[in-house]
């Protein structure tokens, strides 16, 4: 029997929220062929300005981000992986290029909560993988 690790309440801290909700974005604009703005402008409700730092980050720089995860994802094409593996790479992979003020085993640590509640029982292992790759090359502390 699983543990219930997927039924699991996450904790309620206001940067975690911001980065689930920039998933449910990222996931919605890659549904609709769109960008992460093109979604957020379509909300009713605006978004907070940590989630459309992440959207607008993954955005600007998405060419860049996905050239790192290529190289970094051996055996793999963001083709071949699934939608939500590929938008946690992205948001994480920003946040470890352009946000270094966060903490690495932050980053990852909420990249791999995030793919074990909303994508395969594979994709935690993979994406701590390519993420402490991109991160040797990317960071030169080891957080």
């Amino acid at each position: 029997m699983e543990s219930g690790r997927r039924n699991r309440q996450p904790a309620h801290d206001p940067r975690t929220d911001a980065r689930e909700r920039a998933l449910h974005v990222l996931y919605e604009a890659r549904a609709k062929s769109s960008s992460g703005r093109a979604v957020i402008e379509a909300q009713v409700l605006p978004v907070d300005e940590m989630t459309a730092d992440i959207v607008g980050g993954v955005d600007d720089n998405v060419e860049a981000i996905d050239s790192l995860i290529s190289n970094h994802a051996v055996g793999w094409t963001l083709a071949r992986m699934p939608v939500i593996d590929v938008s946690v790479l992205r948001m994480a992979t920003f946040e470890l290029v352009y946000r270094r003020a966060v903490p690495t085993g932050v980053i990852i640590n909420e990249a791999v909560e995030l793919v074990k509640r909303f994508s395969t029982d594979e994709s935690p292992r993979f994406v701590n993988g390519v993420l402490s790759a991109i991160s040797r090359e990317v960071r030169q502390e080891n957080n």
